[in-house]
């Protein structure tokens, strides 16, 4: 399957994070971090509403729009894209996504509201069925909060934050906003993994290079839980220098509806600068990301090697024009036996992809897909991206 992008336009006008007067230190402060893959590449930050007198934000405005033409080989009979929740249609001019929010830190009080709207909230979204569990939940009234927290933070080392809400995803590398990663459609080792979740969370900086987090959430990609306990996940982001950032997250939860079944999930990265000379004309900077991912379920009869996530993740990107022009080439393969967090299959042949397991439980699904993008970048807020994917599966998908 190869699938064509033209001229996404993605815009971005997002606040640097509020800083209190009591905050003594600023984890990652001086560092340039607009290169790593995932992260948000801006320098300026317009929509920042400062307390009179003082250099402080109190306020932070986010406004973003992401929008499409995606051309597919394979021709859909409907125009449906499958097996990616980066797009939803073919042949088709789309609006992915839209959100406007806003965020303080106003005497160490965190309140967070950023709201979404378009086709990539029914493409995530739609497919929770934990809300189905019970009463007195549903998708329509949750997915259009991109994130909705509220929490405190404490002036202890270079600060702790605690918070409660529904969050962006730690898992994975690439963000849940597109822009901010090197490639449109993410690594299919990030699409098989959540874009948010549902919980409480500790993030602690016990220095300026180190972050660390500790979740406690409802599930694995869910606004409610399949089952009476939680799940606990890790984050760890350590950054030496501006040039180096290694990346480790686990999680554990139980996420199979009617089983026991455990999950256990642990993806590293390692995103590296490794050459930088942005006066320059030709290539102004280089970097090469390396994300790798495992995971396993383990219960009701079924072993780690019955059901099983495993792939990798590499990129290298080149920087041109003091940074306005830039080139993207990925490779990344995985395997998933028994297809436990395989997507939903093509529309067309809605049976294929079950009969497959039915006749062998432990079928693998192995995936590869080789990425090549093309960006022009006039500035920190605007995106325009030309990109190529191609894409070969093992089964029927």
């Amino acid at each position: 399957m190869k699938i064509f992008y033209l001229l996404p336009f993605l815009f971005s006008a997002c606040a640097l994070e509020a800083q209190t007067d009591s905050l003594p230190k600023i984890p990652f402060d001086g560092m340039d971090l607009s290169w790593i893959n995932g992260q948000n590449r801006q320098t300026h930050f317009p929509l920042v509403f400062k307390e009179k007198g003082s250099d402080n934000g109190i306020i932070s405005g986010v406004a973003y729009l992401d929008s499409y033409f995606n051309y597919n080989f394979a021709h859909p009979v409907d125009n449906t894209q499958t097996i990616s929740s980066s797009i939803g249609r073919s042949n088709e001019f789309a609006v992915n996504l839209a959100s406007i929010g806003i965020e303080s830190n106003y005497k160490n009080v965190i309140g967070r509201i950023w709201l979404q709207y378009g086709q990539m909230g029914s493409v995530v979204q739609d497919l929770d069925g934990t809300v189905n569990r019970g009463r007195n939940s549903s998708v329509s009234n949750l997915k259009n909060f991109r994130e909705g927290a509220a929490g405190y933070h404490f002036n202890k080392w270079y600060g702790i934050n605690l918070e409660m809400g529904i969050f962006m995803s730690y898992i994975g590398l690439e963000s849940y906003l597109l822009q901010e990663n090197w490639n449109y459609q993410r690594s299919i080792v990030c699409e098989f993994t959540p874009f948010y979740f549902t919980g409480a969370r500790a993030q602690i900086f016990p220095n300026k290079k180190y972050r660390t987090e500790i979740w406690l959430l409802n599930g694995w990609q869910s606004y409610n839980s399949w089952s009476k306990g939680i799940g606990i996940g890790s984050s760890n982001y350590y950054r030496p220098n501006e040039n180096l950032q290694l990346v480790a997250n686990f999680y554990l939860g139980r996420d199979t509806r009617n089983s026991n079944k455990i999950r256990f999930h642990h993806d590293n990265s390692v995103v590296l600068r490794y050459f930088r000379n942005k006066p320059g004309t030709g290539i102004s900077q280089a970097a090469i990301s390396i994300n790798s991912h495992y995971g396993f379920q383990n219960g009701d009869g079924i072993s780690p090697r019955d059901e099983f996530m495993a792939g990798i993740s590499i990129a290298n990107r080149l920087w041109f024009h003091q940074n306005k022009l830039a080139c993207t080439l990925r490779t990344d393969v995985i395997t998933n036996p028994s297809g436990y967090l395989a997507f939903t299959p093509s529309p067309v042949t809605p049976n294929a992809f079950t009969e497959v397991f039915d006749k062998n439980p432990r079928q693998k699904v192995n995936l590869f897909q080789t990425t090549l993008t093309f960006d022009v970048l006039p500035n920190d807020h605007i995106t325009f991206r030309l990109e190529f994917v191609t894409r070969q599966s093992n089964v029927p998908y």
